[in-house]
């Protein structure tokens, strides 16, 4: 055989070889929460917030936000908090699935990731620092009290922003807009009714 025929082999059956590899993940996966008010698509910043990301992602898989809801909307008519306002929708799993979360995850500060709580971040809930676990929440925009050094945490360390929404910003100002009340768990904050989270998944590649 040839030499150039061998290496044409070659290189043909190295191509072959890859084709049979299954593709790598993508470090930012799309993530599509459907609503009642609508879809919601997320980008996932794994590569600035990868123990955040990674968190999320088993949520999303397991299936722990499908019939979950977004059951609190902070807005200036009705924060129970003046002296640091922000606004934003809150996300939480299935009430019936709280007793199998994952453990609490080490808090990622926005001075490491450089991820920033700009209009449409997608962003850990959490009381003190390490504590979060499921709930995360959709920012309405920039809401600098929510980074690292600001003062909607007395302890200065703020929220660990992991993400983007890249569409259905309309659909977050629709529920943030949603009517509230003093039943919830959030006060005035709370949504009366919350908004039901039909189903949470992946975008697959090309869609």
């Amino acid at each position: 055989m040839a030499p150039m025929i061998r290496a044409l082999v070659a290189a043909v059956a190295v191509l072959a070889g890859a084709a049979l590899q299954p593709p790598e993940p993508r470090q930012n996966p799309v993530v599509v929460f459907e609503t009642e008010k609508g879809a919601i698509e997320m980008e996932v910043d794994g590569v600035h917030a990868p123990a955040t990301a990674a968190n999320f992602l088993k949520y999303v898989d397991g299936g722990f936000f499908d019939g979950g809801s977004v059951n609190r909307a902070v807005r200036p008519d009705n924060t129970v908090r003046h002296d640091v306002e922000i606004q934003v929708i809150q996300f939480q799993i299935d009430a019936a699935r709280r007793g199998g979360q994952f453990p609490r995850i080490p808090l990622e500060r926005t001075n490491v990731t450089g991820l920033k709580h700009v209009d449409g971040a997608i962003s850990m809930a959490r009381n003190g620092p390490d504590t979060a676990t499921a709930s995360f929440s959709i920012v309405i925009g920039d809401q600098p009290g929510m980074n690292f050094g600001g003062r909607r945490n007395p302890d200065g360390q703020g929220f660990a922003a992991f993400g983007r929404v890249v569409r259905g910003m309309d659909v977050v100002r629709a529920i943030q807009a949603s009517p509230t009340g003093r039943r919830g768990p959030y006060g005035t904050e709370s949504l009366a009714p919350p908004i039901r989270i039909l189903k949470a998944y992946r975008r697959k590649e090309g869609a």
